[in-house]
């Protein structure tokens, strides 16, 4: 016990975003694809991503931290967003300030899932796409590999090539594999399907885990506000429910046979929180029982609880009660984030109600055992991406 949580453990934080620079794709894209390229356009005083014709967001939306307001009023330009948001120098002087040793770093223009990458309509620019953000993000991390963790994104609609991908991307020094959660939302088979078998195989080989961010579905019909409730209300009712989505996954997971087939295969639920895994996991295992899928499934050796404490994580930001219940109850399996820069994230501006993460911290865990704030803050997240 004592004082500032982040001056007495060596706090991981679990999901932060970089914010795309202009030359992402321009600068490693082939030429002969032209305006399809993703690339960063100044319309009236706003900078946008557009992908192939289409606006695919805006760096000041995607970059709220520190903002003087909530979206959809956002900063204009990439220009007027801070720094540490698209510049890893930057980015790793936050994290001195903040007292956060390491971040593990996801997207934003090709979405969660890689999804956005659809619309392009080219199976070969596709994943020229995608490898060019997964080659920026190797040199951006690059700046402490050790500090900033990369996440490398996939093809899904390639099986083969997202084989490739992963071992290309762990040969460089990628920490985790980003998955859509809902694979089914593009027209391909659910995450307990077979078909993802190699993925799954070729991720353990490598011995990286996979990463199942919120929103990584097409949620383009969840976000459409049909009975007029408004933006402000109708974001805050999706950023809720996104959470279901994976549990859902976590669901597949395990009734599916996924975690059974692959036991060295560690599973990261991001950016969904952890209250909620309580009273999933007691249905799970209660429904497990009662339904008598041991007699369907003899070779299921474990209750879905037990599953999910051998390979499966939550991460909490923002959470009081829920996070101490799961703290306590799974200390292994919870992993602490922030959200930088993104609109929910705990970096608050001046009309945000969100604390300071250093200051949630002391308030919602500082009277929890060293021990379990020890595998929180630091030992869950440092073994599972391959830090000292």
């Amino acid at each position: 016990m004592g004082s500032d949580l982040f001056d007495r453990f060596s706090v991981i934080d679990v999901d932060t975003h970089v914010t795309e620079p202009a030359d992402t794709w321009t600068s490693r894209v082939s030429k002969k694809w032209g305006d399809k390229i993703p690339r960063l356009v100044r319309l009236g005083e706003k900078d946008v991503w557009v992908v192939n014709g289409e606006v695919a967001g805006a760096p000041g939306a995607f970059t709220m931290a520190g903002f003087d307001g909530t979206l959809p009023e956002c900063r204009d330009t990439l220009d007027d967003c801070p720094p540490s948001a698209f510049d890893a120098a930057a980015r790793l002087e936050h994290m001195d300030r903040e007292g956060i040793r390491a971040q593990v770093l996801y997207p934003n223009v090709g979405g969660f899932g890689s999804g956005r990458f659809l619309s392009l309509g080219e199976p070969e620019l596709m994943l020229e796409c995608v490898r060019a953000y997964n080659d920026f993000l190797t040199e951006w991390t690059s700046a402490d590999p050790e500090r900033l963790l990369p996440v490398t994104a996939m093809p899904f609609w390639d099986v083969a090539a997202m084989v490739k991908e992963i071992q290309r991307c762990a040969d460089v020094g990628h920490r985790a594999v980003l998955f859509p959660n809902v694979p089914e939302t593009y027209g391909q088979p659910r995450v307990a399907d077979r078909h993802w078998d190699p993925v799954w195989a070729a991720a353990q080989e490598a011995g990286l885990p996979i990463s199942f961010h919120i929103g990584g579905g097409d949620i383009s019909g969840l976000m459409r506000d049909e009975v007029g409730m408004g933006f402000k209300a109708n974001f805050g009712r999706v950023s809720s429910l996104i959470f279901v989505e994976n549990a859902q996954c976590i669901a597949d997971l395990i009734f599916g046979g996924v975690c059974h087939r692959f036991p060295d295969l560690e599973f990261v639920s991001v950016e969904s929180d952890v209250g909620w895994l309580l009273g999933l996991l007691e249905a799970f295992d209660w429904q497990w029982r009662n339904s008598g899928i041991r007699d369907e499934h003899p070779e299921y050796e474990l209750l879905p609880s037990e599953y999910f404490e051998r390979q499966i994580y939550g991460c909490f930001w923002f959470e009081n009660e829920g996070a101490r219940r799961a703290i306590e109850r799974f200390p292994g399996n919870v992993l602490y984030e922030t959200d930088f820069p993104h609109p929910t994230c705990m970096a608050p501006g001046p009309r945000m109600p969100a604390e300071h993460p250093r200051v949630y911290a002391q308030r919602v865990l500082g009277d929890l055992p060293d021990e379990a704030l020890q595998k929180v803050l630091h030992d869950n997240a440092a073994a599972l991406y391959g830090l000292a």
